[in-house]
């Protein structure tokens, strides 16, 4: 299932092939056995309750194609459920009252979370070893960076931990993790996708983007992303 599209997945799920809740519980097996520390913040409880209300929509035929797809989200965005520290100490343990407005529009379309992904702090490297909670290893070579600054996402789509993942590119933040760990990365135009509730670097640089195994992967959640 790791290695498989969201197209392939969403299938799936429509047809009642396999549900979200076990492919929430597929996605959480493996990134509970990582060792890569892409990940910042799991919940299973939060993950397994957004996955029951897809299977709820997906019984009552009110599904969207990415009702009960799982996605992760990069700790630049802010979320009311899962913490939001931007892998800073300074914002440890941090609850934000709202969620990013990117993260609302994912959820609206039925997408469940699985987690909050490392990144350099404040999302400012080009390395993923200037996280305050550890750096980012490469999956492909845990003697390599993973790139930076969204080196959790990166990571996490290239091992199989999540099939796509948001991320944000400042000056290459996107470009070059997806580069050095060989997935497909997409800086939107900036001011696209929108930059409500994302931990500011550079506000007028920062761009929020995602991470996946394919630019038709990318595709089919980029328009929902920018409403």
């Amino acid at each position: 299932m790791h290695t498989k599209t969201l197209s392939e997945l969403s299938a799936l799920l429509q047809t009642k092939r396999i549900s979200a809740t076990e492919l929430a519980k597929l996605f959480l097996k493996r990134i509970g056995e990582s060792e890569l520390n892409a990940f910042l913040h799991v919940d299973e409880s939060l993950t397994l309750k957004q996955a029951a209300i897809a299977d709820e929509k997906i019984a009552r035929n009110e599904a969207h194609p990415l009702t009960g797809v799982p996605i992760a989200h990069k700790d630049i965005f802010v979320t009311r459920k899962w913490a939001s520290t931007a892998a800073s100490r300074m914002l440890e343990g941090y609850m934000s009252p709202f969620d990013a407005a990117v993260v609302k529009k994912l959820d609206a379309a039925g997408m469940v979370t699985l987690g909050k992904l490392n990144c350099d702090e404040f999302a400012m490297g080009s390395a993923n070893e200037n996280s305050a909670y550890g750096k980012v290893f490469n999956p492909w070579n845990v003697n390599a960076v993973p790139g930076g600054s969204s080196g959790g996402s990166s990571a996490c789509v290239a091992a199989g931990l999540a099939p796509i993942a948001t991320a944000t590119d400042t000056g290459g933040s996107i470009r070059e993790p997806a580069a050095f760990c060989g997935v497909t990365g997409l800086k939107p135009t900036y001011g696209r996708p929108s930059r409500l509730g994302m931990i500011a670097f550079a506000s007028s640089l920062d761009t929020a983007g995602l991470m996946a195994h394919t630019a038709e992967d990318i595709a089919w959640v980029l328009g929902d992303m920018v409403g």
